[in-house]
């Protein structure tokens, strides 16, 4: 039922006092029994998940993480006996196939072969060169509108939710980032009824924005299909309750939104990491990785090193950081050098591989300009994936992390960068403010600044490398205890003890004239 349709009939109902009076306190009941149903989240005994997501993890502190997202669930699946279910990256000339599962700790991990006709169209072309630069604001990066893209990525979500309805036995699902936007929806429709929880890793934008991807409608409409929706900010939380108001005329009431299939909880859920864990590796790699950090320290014109970690995406920022790194080192020469570490990303979609070479370009120009005659550059440029192991000890290393994404849901590198520093003689975080980590560490403890603006990164930069140790410590400690506060686990916990109180059972009799039947 649309919202116009369910307004109308609210209007008819008004006409008639009794009819009113019980659909009143009808509509009091669904929230009453949510929020009565809330304080028992902590008393459930733990679920048995399905996590799904695009792809799944190489598992291991030391080998190399593809983003994120695999980084941080991860401990979630060897903790808590989850089955973690992705693309297995064979695709087959037939429907998809679902692997046999593989053991990881108390978890397994579930691959799925998916169908060559539709994979491309769903994910390079809808999933990262339409909803990708829209879900970031970057809605001159999208690529021309296709319904035969459109169609691709509704049949793999499709595809994922008849292979994931072999482990519908399991208590309850929880579904990752914008690939899977409609999987909930796929999910009802084979008559799964456990609680589907669904968390964004991206931001999401205004209802100006998101207007713009094609089919829009139908995309924020089927993630109603899921109990629980968890976004990384505030920010992104009331642009998707303004685009249900613009786009579809509906309201929420306490960030909960009742539709035709039932009650939907919308709630902030801000990733984290495990902080002890990265010191730990920040102290195990100084002695594993000395030699190599040591040479790369060797070729370094200056006394000062920050570091920037990113895949090769033109949502980081990477370009207008290596400006800012030149117009820095045209006013202080030798005064601080960059390690660039670079994932490749994407690369056989035209945008990616354009922007990588720009990159390319930009640090070879850098290094011509403020390069020495001895052979010491200013940009150290390491394109490949690292451990996180290895990547914690060139976080200690650096005196400045330097995160400048023009948009990110999170972005966890800041936060590991703080968790692998000497607190005795911590660096300084360099934060976008358009980064979600910004919501939680605050211009008290990272320099914020504009990453559109290579002035303002250099500004941050060079008040960085000049910060009194007094001053660094503070900031690093009020960071490390907000870090602490919230980790990966706890983040996990939170999200699987909400999917409970998400489901709430209302009588039928309770929703006649509105014509539900009944709400979950």
């Amino acid at each position: 039922m649309s919202q116009a349709a369910f307004e109308a009939h609210l209007s008819e109902a008004a006409q008639r006092r009794p009819i009113q009076a019980d659909l009143e306190r009808s509509r009091h009941s669904v929230f009453a029994r949510y929020e009565a149903g809330s304080g028992l989240a902590a008393q459930q005994p733990d679920m048995q998940l399905v996590l799904v997501s695009n792809r799944v993890s190489s598992f291991g502190p030391g080998k190399p993480k593809t983003g994120g997202l695999a980084a941080a669930l991860e401990p979630a699946v060897e903790r808590s006996g989850a089955v973690w279910m992705g693309a297995s990256g064979t695709l087959t000339d037939g429907s998809e196939q679902l692997t046999p599962l593989e053991q990881h700790g108390k978890g397994q991990v579930a691959k799925v072969d998916l169908p060559a006709a539709h994979y491309a169209g769903f994910y390079h072309e809808f999933s990262n060169s339409i909803l990708w630069p829209a879900l970031h604001s970057l809605t001159e990066r999208m690529s021309p509108a296709s319904e035969e893209h459109y169609n691709s990525y509704c049949e793999i979500n499709r595809a994922m939710a008849r292979a994931l309805s072999c482990l519908r036995k399991r208590d309850a699902i929880w579904v990752h980032d914008y690939h899977l936007l409609s999987l909930g929806k796929e999910l009802r429709e084979l008559t799964i009824e456990q609680p589907i929880g669904f968390v964004l890793h991206t931001p999401w934008p205004n209802p100006d924005v998101i207007e713009k991807v094609p089919h829009h409608l139908d995309l924020v409409q089927s993630m109603l299909a899921y109990d629980l929706v968890g976004f990384q900010t505030r920010w992104d939380l009331n642009n998707f309750l303004s685009c249900l108001q613009v786009h579809l005329g509906m309201e929420s009431r306490s960030d909960v939104v009742i539709s035709e299939r039932g009650l939907t909880r919308c709630q902030v859920f801000p990733i984290g990491i495990d902080p002890k864990q990265f010191a730990e590796y920040a102290v195990e790699s100084l002695a594993e990785y000395r030699q190599e950090i040591s040479s790369i320290q060797d070729k370094l014109n200056c006394t000062k090193l920050a570091i920037g970690v990113d895949r090769l995406d033109y949502t980081k920022g990477i370009d207008n950081r290596i400006k800012a790194l030149d117009l820095l080192l045209t006013n202080k020469p030798h005064s601080i050098s960059l390690l660039q570490i670079g994932t490749s990303s994407r690369a056989d979609i035209p945008a990616y591989s354009e922007y990588q070479r720009d990159i390319a370009s930009l640090v070879e120009d850098v290094n011509l300009k403020h390069g020495t005659d001895d052979g010491c550059e200013p940009i150290s440029y390491r394109k490949g994936h690292f451990s996180q192991v290895e990547l914690a000890g060139f976080y200690r290393t650096a005196d400045v992390g330097v995160v400048t994404p023009l948009r990110d849901g999170m972005n966890l590198v800041a936060k590991e960068y703080v968790a692998a520093q000497d607190p005795n003689d911590p660096g300084v975080l360099v934060l976008s403010k358009f980064a979600g980590a910004a919501e939680e560490l605050n211009e008290n403890m990272a320099l914020h600044v504009d990453p559109t603006s290579p002035d303002d990164i250099a500004a941050a930069i060079s008040a960085a490398i000049e910060m009194p140790r007094e001053e660094r410590i503070e900031r690093c400690e009020a960071m490390i205890n907000t870090i602490e506060a919230y980790t990966i686990h706890d983040w996990s916990k939170e999200f699987v003890r909400g999917l409970y109180p998400s489901r709430v059972a209302v009588p039928a009799d309770q929703f006649r004239y509105l014509g539900f039947g009944w709400l979950n």
